[in-house]
């Protein structure tokens, strides 16, 4: 069993542009930030991006490295709407398939189980299908005979997702109170790239909490990357809450100010300009 951890920066060197990038966490929680930003760092674009969005989403739309967003909403949480987001969208910077909370986790799963498709209720009756009119419906072949959206694999070229843990091999633990679905995530990709808080020896990841909390396995892991404070200014339950005096300077400072101030340079910089602004 091989060593897996490399860098940031080596994890971002094995993308490419136009790849199809997952990205796990939710809203403005749990987010893998600091792979974000080494994304931000390089010179990757055209991406299609899968993500239960919050500013992963707004940062790389708003220095636009989307082409295509599929996504189920775009929110900081406290911030209901994401303002980069927001932006970008309104100007028509990239294309939006946007899709109802459940139909985008069964697009997931049906990914991680190599089908084209699985049956969902969710989006029946909804707006969701006239405004992505190439969505297509099934019908049961049983005596029930009912309708649902057949919602599409979302496929990944690659994924990023942050937890609380990890071993070298490729495990990764989550302590808070969610999964949000980053082993979906993982698994619904060609390659994965795990972020953590801190890298440990495999025997003490089961010292901090039961076995349930191995969210992601090691066979679908292809770089680990320890990332102290790497979801900032996302929460990492328990390791840490939302940065939120943090968070209401990226949604109100103009995209071209915040990126010069806070992304010019490497993790180590970001880290010194947010101590220096706090």
């Amino acid at each position: 069993m091989s060593d897996k951890t490399m860098t940031a920066e080596e994890a971002v060197g094995r993308l490419e542009s136009g790849m199809t990038l997952g990205i796990g966490g939710w809203g403005s929680r749990r987010k893998p930030m600091a792979l974000v930003r080494a994304l931000l760092r390089s010179e990757i674009t055209d991406l299609t991006v899968v993500s239960y969005g919050g500013p992963d989403v707004g940062m790389l739309a708003a220095a636009g490295r989307i082409r295509k967003l599929v996504a189920a909403f775009a929110t900081l949480d406290s911030i209901p709407l994401e303002p980069h987001y927001r932006a970008a969208r309104e100007a028509g910077a990239f294309e939006l398939t946007e899709v109802d909370e459940a139909m985008f986790m069964w697009g997931l799963h049906a990914a991680a189980n190599r089908l084209p498709f699985l049956p969902v209720r969710a989006g029946i009756g909804s707006d969701v299908m006239r405004v992505n009119p190439g969505l297509r419906t099934v019908t049961s072949p049983y005596e029930d005979g009912e309708t649902f959206v057949a919602m599409p694999a979302l496929r990944l070229d690659a994924a990023f997702v942050h937890v609380n843990r990890a071993d070298r091999l490729g495990n990764g633990q989550y302590l808070g109170p969610d999964p949000y679905f980053d082993d979906l995530f993982c698994e619904a990709a060609d390659t994965a790239y795990v972020s953590c808080e801190r890298v440990v020896d495999t025997a003490e990841l089961t010292k901090e909490a039961p076995p349930q909390s191995l969210l992601i396995k090691r066979h679908v892991v292809t770089g680990v990357v320890e990332a102290p404070n790497g979801a900032h200014f996302t929460s990492c339950a328990p390791d840490y809450d939302r940065d939120e005096a943090f968070q209401k300077v990226y949604a109100t400072t103009p995209w071209p100010e915040f990126a010069a101030r806070y992304l010019g340079g490497d993790e180590q910089a970001y880290r010194s300009a947010v101590r220096e602004g706090a």
